[in-house]
């Protein structure tokens, strides 16, 4: 029996608004994408991808729900670490973005965004490899807001091998020393300053259950991610704190062009079941449920906005 889909409209809505917009296969555009890489500018700004990508400049709005926290986020400059920042902030919360230096110019807008939602916004430039630069990160948002509520782990490195006999050892390092040891870095620092209610958010990825061989030291990296979360979600809880990871699926953000060739680049997505990839304001609100009071029960756990991929 074939599904009725004759549902009403309300009064004034347009078969535009109430399909084509909401429907998430045709939310956002579809590949085929025109063909780009950043190869050689790695880590990529957004300011030469096509399409831009959507950080919901336009369309998040926020409701309270993080009103006087004081956040970090790594990577805050662009992608999904920029969506995070925004919603934050419409949400009510001061925002400190760690970022490469050679990202400036995505940073400065994501500070404008915060600034603009009436919010504080904190640049910290820096490598995240070293660990020094880590605690300098935490030790800035001590200074500047007094303590901290939500840590967020989001900055990452990735670069697409041809298989493992294409992995060099300065590949596996920068990999692993940006998305795993900064992790442990930031978080054993943050640890003493985060009150109790506070809230620890690290991005994994479809990756750590579904690796790409192509991917395979980044993966590496998501799997240990899982592992790290759950095992310090049951040691943090003592202190009144949680934590919980996110698992996005394919993410139009900078990190794409700049680490896969523009083939590949124009297809991104393209088979994933909503036929696309996500943009990043669709990930902003998973990370607005764990940073806020809703999730106080949640712990050790992770959340797939995959588009259909499944978790295990």
């Amino acid at each position: 029996m074939p599904i009725d889909r004759s549902f009403r409209r309300r009064k004034g809505e347009t078969v535009t608004d109430q399909y084509t917009q909401q429907d998430p296969r045709t939310q956002y555009q579809q590949p085929q994408y025109p063909e780009q890489d950043q190869m050689d500018q790695h880590p990529g700004t957004e300011g030469q991808m096509q399409p831009k990508p959507d950080h919901g400049e336009e369309t998040y709005r926020g409701s309270g729900r993080l009103t006087g926290k004081k956040a970090i986020i790594t990577g805050g400059d662009s992608g999904i670490g920029k969506a995070v920042a925004l919603a934050f902030a419409r949400e009510g919360a001061d925002v400190l973005i760690s970022y490469l230096s050679e990202e400036e110019a995505d940073a400065q807008e994501t500070v404008e965004i915060v600034e603009a939602a009436g919010r504080t916004a904190v640049k910290m430039p820096g490598d995240i490899q070293d660990e020094a630069q880590c605690q300098a990160i935490i030790q800035k948002a001590v200074d500047e807001f007094g303590g901290i509520d939500v840590l967020v782990n989001n900055a990452a490195h990735q670069m697409t091998v041809s298989g493992i006999s294409d992995v060099s050892t300065e590949l596996l390092d920068r990999t692993f020393k940006t998305n795993i040891y900064a992790m442990f870095w930031l978080t054993k620092a943050a640890i003493p300053h985060m009150r109790p209610g506070g809230s620890i958010i690290n991005t994994c990825s479809i990756q750590a259950y579904q690796p790409s061989p192509t991917l395979l030291p980044y993966a590496s990296t998501k799997g240990a991610i899982i592992s790290f979360t759950k095992g310090l979600a049951t040691e943090v809880i003592q202190y009144g704190l949680r934590a919980n990871s996110v698992a996005p699926g394919p993410v139009w953000t900078p990190i794409i062009p700049a680490s896969m060739l523009g083939e590949t680049v124009s297809q991104f997505g393209g088979t994933n079941p909503t036929g696309r990839p996500a943009q990043p304001a669709e990930l902003a609100p998973a990370f607005v449920f764990l940073a806020s009071q809703e999730s106080s029960f949640v712990n050790g756990e992770t959340l797939g906005v995959t588009g259909g991929q499944p978790l295990p």
